[in-house]
């Protein structure tokens, strides 16, 4: 699985000229399944996404978890992470998971995150999507359950 979280101030999520997901501090996750992810890769996004100490303290250091600070989370499906971009001009999607099972990992990656105790906001599975955020800091981190960056 692959993700790119940003710290936001705020973030939407608009299908249709319709709202479906909306939050206020927090993080926006993109995020990409690959038809080789397990258990073992979904279990560690939900643990790294839920635990990521990227807000800042009273000493300005960036330790505090969306838990510590009560931060909502957006998350919005994004096969395209999953782009290989190394060989010719046009990106190949071969490692992306199916639909069916990219969409599987994705609901139970937003029941995991509803299950630690977090507000969780989501677009639309396949749906052409508009997102909005202010990303505060700016802060963005990519991350891999195959740890291949």
């Amino acid at each position: 699985m692959r993700a790119v979280v940003q710290r936001v101030s705020s973030a939407s999520v608009t299908v249709d000229n319709k709202i479906t997901g909306k939050i206020g501090k927090g993080f926006l996750v993109l995020l990409g399944v690959e038809e080789e992810d397990d258990e073992k890769d979904l279990e560690y996004m939900v643990e790294k996404v839920t635990n990521l100490r990227i807000f800042e303290d009273e000493n300005e250091k960036m330790n505090l978890s969306l838990k510590d600070i009560r931060g909502e989370l957006l998350v919005v499906s994004q096969f395209t992470l999953l782009g290989d971009c190394r060989r010719g001009r046009r990106p190949s999607f071969s490692t992306a998971a199916k639909p069916e099972k990219a969409n599987a990992f994705y609901l139970k990656f937003v029941e995991k995150c509803r299950e630690s105790g977090l507000a969780v906001e989501t677009g639309v599975f396949q749906a052409h999507m508009e997102v909005n955020l202010c990303n505060d800091g700016p802060v963005t981190l990519l991350i891999d359950s195959k740890k291949t960056f």
